[in-house]
């Protein structure tokens, strides 16, 4: 990675995330700390207003904005085909703001000089996702909006099973997507394959969480039991 490009990445971490230390942005860039030390000054003296704040990290002044975004040819053929899955493989909101985004990039790829690559690059929507695309804005709702749902599930042998959720992340895997959870049921975190939901809801009088439910919980379980959590 270019030098310049380093510079825009680390000034858009801080911006983002700020106040962040030396350690941390090092982490965050793959970087030595000393590295970054260096970084830092190549800002100043470039005039972007980075300073540092005792004891908390490193600060944009406040209302600094970065100057409009410059894409590679690369970058912006990652951006076309990452919007298309999106808008192929997600729920029905999503989708409609992913081909809304695609008009608007097209509209700048021509103000930019950039290849198109909107008609060389397809994500067909398959018929049989058409059951899981339906629960899936509602999924993201509850996992924005910290809601638990209910859901009839179906296994191998298409036995029925009733669940009260608590939904973490949705994961793709390459053609399915599953709910990372905490099962009430199970009293654990589980996986749920979107296709094999029959039946989805808000739960209006969940069951109490327990404390220690988290994402980053449920990320440890994973790496450790790897698709053990998967409900059959």
């Amino acid at each position: 990675m270019r030098k310049s490009d380093r510079l825009f990445q680390l000034t858009n971490l801080i911006r983002s995330r700020q106040p962040l230390f030396a350690r941390t942005l090092a982490e965050e860039l793959g970087v030595s700390v000393r590295t970054i030390y260096r970084y830092i000054d190549d800002l100043s003296v470039a005039g972007v207003p980075v300073y540092f704040d005792e004891g908390l990290g490193y600060r944009l002044v406040e209302g600094y904005e970065l100057p409009p975004l410059a894409v590679t040819q690369d970058e912006f053929d990652a951006l076309v085909t990452g919007v298309k899955l999106v808008q192929s493989w997600t729920g029905a909101r999503l989708s409609d703001a992913a081909a809304s985004l695609l008009h608007k990039m097209q509209a700048a790829a021509k103000d930019r000089k950039l290849d198109l690559l909107f008609d060389n690059v397809a994500s067909p929507v398959l018929a049989e996702r058409q059951a899981e695309a339906s629960y899936w804005d509602t999924i993201r709702d509850a996992i924005r909006l910290q809601k638990t749902l209910t859901l009839s599930y179906a296994d191998n042998n298409q036995r029925r099973s009733e669940r009260d959720i608590f939904p973490l992340n949705l994961s793709f895997w390459g053609n399915k997507w599953t709910v990372g959870s905490w099962c009430h049921l199970r009293q654990d975190y589980r996986d749920f394959r979107l296709d094999r939901i029959a039946h989805l809801t808000v739960h209006q009088a969940p069951p109490p969480l327990p404390a220690h439910v988290s994402l980053a919980a449920y990320v440890r379980a994973v790496t450790k039991k790897e698709d053990a959590l998967i409900e059959p």
